[in-house]
This record gives C-alpha cells, sequence and structure tokens, in this order.
C-alpha cells in the first residue's frame, strides 16, 4: 500500500537559482544532495539532485543535469504546475512579497475549496500556493462528491 508522497522530482536549469526561489522564497529548506556521476547504465554524467523539505516530511525535489538535452519553457498551469498548501494568511504575505522581489504573481484566485496564489519558477514551473476553503473536504470526498460519475460522464461525452 503506498503511505504517501515521498518527494515529486523535476529538472532545474541551475541548482543555485532553484534553492534561492525554494529555500530563500518560499522557505523549504535544502534537505539533501546527492551528485550522481554514473547511472544505473553506466553512463557517466555530472548531475546534482536536491531536495527541499515540506512540514509533512515529503520533498520536492530537482535535477541539475547539464549534460543532459531538457526545453525548459514557461509551463502553463494546465500543463504543470506544483500546488503546495499553506495556511490562510500565509497567502496575502506571499502575494506581498511575490511582488516585492519581482517574480511573476497572480492571485488571489478563489477555486471555491481553496484560494490560491501563483508564482513562476527560476526553471518555468508554476508554484500554487493554495490555503484550504470551508467546504475543502466535503469537495475532495470520494464517498459524496460524485468524482466517479463525473469522470464517466466526461468519458462518455469525449466519444459521443
Amino acid at each position: 500500500m503506498i503511505k504517501g508522497l515521498h518527494h515529486n522530482a523535476y529538472r532545474c536549469r541551475d541548482s543555485e537559482q532553484t534553492r534561492r526561489f525554494y529555500e530563500d522564497f518560499l522557505g523549504l529548506p535544502l534537505a539533501g544532495t546527492l551528485e550522481i556521476k554514473e547511472t544505473m547504465s553506466g553512463r557517466r554524467t555530472a548531475t546534482l539532485h536536491t531536495f527541499y523539505g515540506m512540514d509533512d516530511g515529503s520533498y520536492l525535489a530537482f535535477f541539475e543535469a547539464p549534460d543532459m538535452p531538457f526545453e525548459f519553457k514557461p509551463q502553463h498551469d494546465f500543463d504543470l504546475h506544483i500546488a503546495l498548501e499553506v495556511e490562510p494568511p500565509v497567502l496575502d504575505a506571499m502575494l506581498a512579497k511575490g511582488k516585492a522581489r519581482g517574480f511573476e504573481t497572480r492571485g488571489i484566485s478563489e477555486h471555491g475549496f481553496v484560494r490560491s496564489i501563483y508564482f513562476r519558477d527560476p526553471n518555468g514551473y508554476v508554484i500554487e500556493l493554495c490555503a484550504k476553503r470551508a467546504g475543502h473536504d466535503a469537495m475532495m470526498d470520494p464517498a459524496t462528491n460524485e468524482a466517479r460519475a463525473r469522470l464517466d460522464r466526461w468519458t462518455r461525452g469525449k466519444t459521443d
């Protein structure tokens, strides 16, 4: 049985730029680094794998792999975004902090079950900070929210 998320890993352009955003700006401590000099297949590489800790014991992780091509581009929210939960008062403070630092910043967006703000990190990824609202747990409860029925209707609608 799956216990939870250990880490999500993404590519980064520069480990120090990434650290400044995730540790200095967002407050996620650099928890670990792993220097990879050879892949499991025996290929020589110079890759750094970094891990940023979250309060629940999980991590956001990044690979700086200059010897491996990767297309860094500004991601659209629907293609890829990383949503991190915060307490409600944090949203206003982080929105102001992001604007003061000159980061691409959007929000506050009302989604009904969460309120969110958005930043773009140095790698082009959209970072969402979201705070739960009243009704969050009911909306995310598959026993009462008809999630499966909605998915089935969506799927049928694509073939009709």
